[in-house]
């Protein structure tokens, strides 16, 4: 069980590495018009059904990387909600 956890953990450190980026560019460019809000809707439930798998089952130090992407993710979704209500 081991070895998965260690998986698990990489695969979300890789996925989590690419939401600083994307929040960063928003910031930038104060534009979301290429960002899909359902896109990141579903990724952001798809972290949420991972804390709760944790939460639920298998609670172990993941825990911690599925919070941080969701937080990294939620933000992304509120700057892209607030940047194209802004443009409209």
């Amino acid at each position: 069980m081991m070895h998965a956890n260690l998986f698990e953990g990489i695969m979300l450190i890789c996925f989590g590495a690419a939401w600083p980026i994307s929040i960063c560019k928003t910031l930038r460019s104060k534009k979301s018009s290429d960002k899909s809000i359902l896109f990141l809707a579903v990724i952001l439930i798809g972290y949420i059904s991972g804390i709760l798998f944790e939460v639920f089952g298998a609670c172990d130090v993941v825990i911690y990387l599925y919070l941080l992407n969701m937080v990294m993710v939620f933000i992304d979704l509120l700057l892209s909600v607030k940047y194209r209500a802004c443009s409209n």
